[in-house]
């Protein structure tokens, strides 16, 4: 083991809990907590045992790839009882088993039929976007999101009804705010009580569902997990299917509409490049394919360097079950470790002016993200690393591409959204923008 000794979770942070300082301000606590004690850092946050931040490409990537097994995932105490055997909360044989399945459904065939679903459901969805001053982008996200997720993972069973489609929409909110909960008891009105409500919501709803996609043998994601297999003929069961279609669902577009809003917002600051990518996708037919989608450079840059500024999941929660040591420092079974991949995106050994929007850095001239292996993981690694990165991505270059051919957009130059950090990151204000037509001019009156 490491010569370094464990520092008592008091001595990192004197005044204020971790879990608090990381709602208030993510980015500097890590910082602090970096400078103060390095790649292991004792911080003090509710729940059993001791927590420590892991900070810095090194340490995040020994725990990712996690050569002597100590690891294992940490989220059933933030959002288990809500996202219940889900694939982020498997480990070992059950975990490889189960991933072995669900890879069937993202095979390269599956990826085209569900990118040419998506061509026609984000027209769709966008026909109901009107332009105007202070149009809340980030809640419109939210929705195409949600309901792209429920036509291309569920097929004719999209949820038509917009009140439902709310009611379904709050319930995956609540779901995942659970993690910011001080209090992990069910007390009416507090976050584990919403969550708690949020999951039976879920769960009913996939459960009415699950008849008819079985029966249906459709290309959407949800009857597909009704029949894959892995080699050796194993298939879920009704129970596997519904926990992974909720945490799929979340996952799915959690993900889309946080990459989607930062591009939103850094390209209506940075005009010269929303041309600039508005320029390439204008060379796109009407529905592009995989092959099509992947051979866009500049946009490629720009999500790149959206996932480095905004990390879709900034953390990643882990557990230690056997004393084990990270970058020289001895961690203690028992620990509740919280992988911080946004701290790597913003150091300034690996990255050029960090805070500045700057997709170029990923050009293969400059390639900064090849500074280390872990400097940029939005979508974390080792074997849990996101089995649906490569459909999101797709998702996320569809979404952005019609954006683009349809409309144009602005904020002012003086804007920042206040970010909330009670769980994954969002604009608390809605992320409001001048949304115009692609022909109009812009102007700004806030």
């Amino acid at each position: 083991m490491g010569t370094d000794r464990w520092v008592p979770a008091k001595a990192a942070i004197p005044v204020i809990g971790g879990s608090l300082a990381y709602m208030h301000d993510p980015l500097t606590l890590m910082r602090q907590l970096h400078q103060r004690h390095g790649p292991v850092a004792p911080v003090r946050m509710p729940g059993p045992g001791p927590a420590a931040f892991i900070l810095g490409p090194d340490a995040c990537g020994a725990v990712l790839r996690n050569a002597d097994k100590a690891f294992v995932n940490g989220w059933e105490l933030l959002v288990g009882p809500f996202f219940h055997r889900g694939l982020m909360l498997l480990d070992g044989a059950e975990h490889r088993q189960h991933r072995r399945i669900m890879q069937q459904a993202f095979s390269r065939e599956r990826l085209a039929a569900y990118t040419a679903a998506l061509h026609p459901a984000v027209a769709a969805e966008l026909d109901t976007w009107r332009a105007g001053e202070r149009f809340p982008a980030y809640p419109s996200l939210k929705r195409l999101t949600l309901n792209l997720a429920t036509q291309i993972f569920m097929g004719g069973h999209r949820i038509a009804d917009p009140v439902e489609l709310d009611r379904v929409n709050q319930a995956f909110i609540d779901c995942v705010q659970a993690a910011g909960a001080m209090l992990r008891v069910a007390v009416p009105g507090n976050r584990w009580h919403r969550a708690t409500r949020g999951r039976a919501t879920l769960e009913r709803f996939l459960t009415a569902q699950l008849p008819a996609a079985r029966a249906a043998g459709g290309d959407d994601l949800f009857s597909v997990l009704t029949r894959v297999e892995d080699e050796d003929g194993t298939r879920f069961g009704d129970a596997d299917v519904v926990n992974h279609m909720i945490f799929l669902l979340m996952a799915g577009h959690e993900t889309t509409t946080s990459t989607v809003s930062t591009a939103m917002y850094h390209l209506g600051r940075h005009p010269d490049w929303q041309e600039r990518v508005r320029a390439e996708v204008a060379e796109l037919g009407p529905d592009p394919t995989v092959e099509e989608l992947g051979a866009l450079p500049d946009l490629d840059l720009v999500i790149r360097e959206c996932q480095r500024l905004v990390a879709p999941v900034p953390v990643l929660a882990r557990r230690v079950v056997t004393d084990t040591e990270v970058a020289g420092r001895r961690v203690p079974a028992g620990t509740r470790a919280m992988v911080c991949l946004q701290l790597s995106h913003y150091l300034p050994e690996l990255w050029t002016r960090p805070e500045t929007f700057d997709p170029e850095r990923f050009s293969p001239r400059r390639a900064e993200d090849r500074s280390h292996r872990y400097a940029w993981a939005p979508f974390g690694g080792g074997v849990h690393t996101c089995l649906g990165m490569t459909f999101s991505n797709l998702e996320v270059r569809t979404v952005l591409a019609q954006l683009l051919r349809r409309f144009r957009w602005t904020v002012p130059a003086h804007y920042v959204p206040p970010m909330s950090n009670v769980s994954l990151p969002y604009p608390k204000d809605g992320l409001p923008i001048d949304l115009m037509s692609s022909g109009a001019r812009a102007r700004h009156t806030w």
